[in-house]
């Protein structure tokens, strides 16, 4: 296969590039190591989040490709547009719930505030004295690792998946750890935590989480539940954090998480670590005390300064493009990223401003860039 367009990495990022290159008629070749990503170890949680402007403008518009992709979806894509619940404790948190209801308002995203004794009708198993809660009705689930493969199947014959790691990337060229040189007219680094290995000046960094599931207890909980304390946790920079985070699994399964940690490049699951994880449940859902968990994990997040994806032309590299540091965005915004990657590269009006994305942020340019013709 001569190709058009090279993808390093077939999680959900790069899976979403090679399915919106194919889309418009170019050949994909995509290379992707096995050695695993994100993709394979996160919840799935498909989320309007809104911690700065750039991050809800990426992940809203990204929600609504996933709206249009969700009818043709495989079905063991396992997509569920369950809602979130963003859980306020006390009287304090219920007033960040209305800020963020009218955040989220203005961008046309329906939400809707529940009080104590509509959240205690909606989630029974919660513990009683919660304040209340703001329902996101717009935001789902997937199986991310099942929807990459599907993307990567709607290439009409356009994409090629090829197992191989790579061990350098100049510009348009990328070569093998066999040693062999492939070019294309462009190459798309979508290595997730790998990216920094071919790419040492971007600045991201390995953020570890844990996560547990359980056995299968069909139709405890009916909504994505988030504590609002949640997005302290997943933009600490620097320790441990832990966040209430429960999702209803399509099996009957609930997936318990999350926890973060700078500290660790270990991928084994840390008792103490998951201990916090848990007792921060308990408190949320205390009936978990008498379920079974069959399985807990550890995965990693490239994470970047702000918080922010990396999309655009590498800015000392031409030919090489960036679509990395999705942190624990990546499947949220992946659709979003693609679509804004392939507007940026062919010159065109992309529907959301791709300046708080690009590279240069953090990488100094030395050389003039210019989009693909």
């Amino acid at each position: 296969m001569n190709a058009e367009v090279i993808v390093i990495g077939a999680g959900i990022v790069g899976s979403a590039c090679a399915h919106e290159f194919a889309r418009r008629g170019l050949d994909v070749l995509v290379l992707d190591s096995q050695r695993g990503g994100a993709t394979a170890v996160g919840m799935g949680h498909l989320v309007a989040m809104d911690d700065n402007p750039a991050e809800l403008a990426l992940s809203r518009y990204s929600i609504e490709l996933w709206r249009q992709w969700a009818p043709q979806l495989d079905a063991d894509c396992a997509y569920s547009n369950c809602g979130t619940l963003w859980l306020a404790a006390n009287r304090e948190e219920l007033l960040a719930a209305e800020h963020k209801r009218e955040v989220l308002g203005a961008q046309g995203i329906a939400c809707e505030m529940l009080d104590a004794e509509a959240l205690r009708q909606a989630e029974p198993m919660l513990r009683r004295d919660l304040a209340g809660a703001l329902k996101v009705c717009g935001d789902s689930i997937v199986y991310a690792p099942n929807a990459a493969r599907w993307l990567l199947a709607q290439g009409g014959g356009r994409i090629q998946l090829r197992h191989a790691q790579v061990g350098e990337v100049d510009g348009n060229r990328v070569r093998l750890a066999g040693g062999q040189w492939l070019q294309a007219q462009f190459v798309v680094l979508a290595g997730g935590i790998h990216a920094s290995e071919l790419c040492p000046e971007l600045p991201i960094r390995p953020k570890k989480g844990h996560l547990l599931i359980t056995d299968r207890y069909p139709g405890r909980i009916q909504h994505q539940l988030v504590e609002l304390g949640y997005a302290a946790s997943a933009h600490a920079d620097s320790g441990t954090s832990v966040a209430f985070n429960a999702q209803p699994r399509p099996t009957g399964q609930i997936l318990l998480g999350s926890s973060r940690q700078f500290d660790s490049l270990d991928p084994q699951v840390e008792g103490p670590v998951l201990a916090r994880l848990l007792r921060r449940a308990l408190d949320y859902l205390p009936a978990l005390a008498g379920m079974n968990a069959i399985r807990s994990w550890t995965g990693f997040r490239a994470a970047t300064p702000d918080g922010l994806p990396l999309l655009g032309q590498h800015p000392q590299q031409a030919g090489l493009w960036l679509a990395v540091g999705h942190e624990g965005l990546g499947v949220t915004t992946a659709p979003g990223s693609a679509r804004l990657l392939a507007a940026q590269l062919f010159g065109e009006r992309p529907a959301i401003d791709p300046a708080p994305y690009r590279p240069e942020r953090f990488v100094h340019t030395a050389v003039p860039l210019e989009p693909a013709p």
